[in-house]
């Protein structure tokens, strides 16, 4: 489309909320042009504690609608995407000192029931002094309880959704600003530009979503012009990831002093995720890092209840995100809601303008929904609501069977290693055939990068996915950045520019 053409959605930040609410919207007939400055899932979308989870400690802020919610969207995603998203039982040691008993039991009762579990096996109390899960903590922890929660690839969740956006018609563009906006009656002329190039040209839209997540602010400053009250509050969360500190695939939910609480999460096969803090953040959201403080507070959490110590020298690597909170008027950063807000502006009958502030990763199809039936007046033509039946690219495993899925793509490329066959499946689904196609053997796969990151999944990702460079690769769409020498992702990103050299003289 053009500017004379007009879309009928222009989306304006490619994290999670943004792929969400263009997947839907695409999926409703509508057109939609989405825009991202950088790669899918740059930002927070990268950077969460990858829970689906209806986030246990907001019952004690009394925020029922908001876990209620997100407890009955675990079951929806887990059926759309069984390849990136799966169960997670969640181990919570009973610290005498902090919360009583009887009131943790009060709280799990209420998860289990409140969003209407039904695939997820509910709460038992443990015996840690018998039970394998309380080995790696200290003696004196004799006692906790067990629950259910989902884990998610997040970023791989975001390129999912923009993948079937783009399935169903929506323009995706990675590397492209939203430079400035301005409304024109009953339609908004947008100057995009190629933050590669530098390229502008101008398209049109009937509705302009403002989706920038820690910049939603920001855009309505720089890219629209506006003077107006900040309803933004940034907080920040950050991670460690360390070797592996215990042997099972459960989580541990560890209360902490200040009445938040840490999660310990089986990462990557040989690691162990660590997080999250939540601190009041007014830098550059693109310079998010996480501070020395936030190191010792988080191994301070952790070395209350494991046995063995975790010290700073034993950390792999570390991230950090921005969570952009709707501005509710909370003094502790924990405290600030994480329930989603929309802003609608159209006065007097111009073209429609909807920011969204807050949210987490686990309601984001809600809020896509909530969002296209609040531009009900401003859309008329859209499609009824779909995405809580239609399954993710690559989530239309068989019987939603994912070991039985691994089974047969061994079967069908016995000349492969299994563990390359199970992370292809686990990050591509059904989709991994079209990685593999007829490969028999390693080298029928092309060069291989390093780790077993081969040609024939980057040209995948290149050719379906956005990938543009090496950080798109193997630190978003896989994690292989953990397996990989500095010279191998190196290797991989010249490679891609040859690549990407090549198809430009072509064209």
């Amino acid at each position: 489309m053009n500017a004379e053409v007009p879309y009928d959605l222009l989306v304006v930040g490619g994290g999670i909320n943004g792929t969400g609410i263009a997947r839907d919207a695409a999926g409703r007939g509508l057109s939609v042009c989405l825009v991202e400055q950088d790669d899918l899932a740059t930002g927070t979308s990268q950077a969460s504690s990858k829970l689906i989870h209806g986030g246990l400690r907001y019952l004690e802020m009394y925020e029922f609608r908001l876990v209620r919610e997100a407890l009955a969207e675990r079951e929806v995603l887990l059926k759309a995407a069984p390849h990136i998203i799966w169960p997670l039982r969640f181990v919570l040691p009973h610290n005498r000192l902090l919360r009583p008993a009887w009131l943790i039991r009060l709280g799990l009762f209420l998860y289990d029931r409140l969003g209407g579990r039904h695939s997820l096996p509910g709460t038992r109390s443990l015996d840690l002094r018998r039970e394998a899960q309380g080995a790696p903590l200290k003696p004196e922890l004799v006692r906790g309880f067990e629950y259910s929660d989902c884990w998610v690839e997040d970023s791989r969740l975001v390129v999912l959704n923009a993948r079937d956006a783009a399935d169903r018609g929506a323009d995706i563009r990675v590397r492209t600003r939203c430079a400035a906006a301005r409304r024109d009656g009953d339609l908004w002329r947008a100057t995009l530009e190629d933050t590669e190039t530098g390229a502008r040209h101008e398209v049109a839209a009937k509705v302009l979503v403002n989706a920038a997540g820690p910049w939603v602010d920001r855009f309505l400053r720089q890219g629209l012009g506006r003077n107006h009250a900040t309803h933004l509050r940034l907080v920040k969360g950050s991670h460690l990831i360390v070797p592996r500190l215990y042997d099972g695939a459960h989580a541990y939910i560890l209360q902490n002093t200040d009445k938040r609480v840490i999660f310990l999460i089986p990462y990557e096969h040989d690691y162990t995720l660590i997080g999250t803090t939540d601190s009041v953040f007014d830098g550059d959201p693109a310079e998010v890092r996480i501070s020395g403080e936030e190191t010792r507070y988080l191994l301070d959490a952790v070395n209350r209840y494991l046995d063995r110590p975790v010290a700073e020298a034993d950390i792999v690597r570390t991230y950090a995100g921005v969570r952009p909170l709707f501005d509710d008027g909370q003094v502790e950063a924990s405290a600030v809601t994480r329930d989603y807000v929309f802003d609608i502006e159209a006065p007097d009958g111009q073209a429609a303008l909807l920011s969204v502030y807050g949210g987490k990763i686990t309601t984001y199809r809600r809020l896509a929904e909530h969002a296209l039936e609040r531009l009900t007046a401003y859309l008329p033509a859209q499609r009824p609501a779909w995405t809580a039946t239609r399954p993710l690219p690559g989530g239309d495993l068989p019987d939603a069977d994912f070991d039985a899925f691994v089974s047969t793509l061994r079967r069908d490329h016995p000349g492969l290693p299994e563990r390359l066959i199970r992370r292809l499946a686990r990050l591509y689904g059904t989709c991994a055939r079209k990685v593999l196609k007829d490969a028999g053997t390693m080298p029928d796969l092309g060069v291989r990068f390093g780790a077993d990151l081969t040609e024939a999944e980057v040209r995948y990702l290149m050719d379906e996915e956005w990938a543009r460079t090496a950080d798109d690769i193997v630190w978003r769409r896989t994690k292989l950045g953990l397996r990989m020498t500095a010279d191998e992702i190196a290797g991989l990103g010249r490679w891609m520019q040859g690549q990407r050299a090549g198809r430009r003289d072509a064209a």
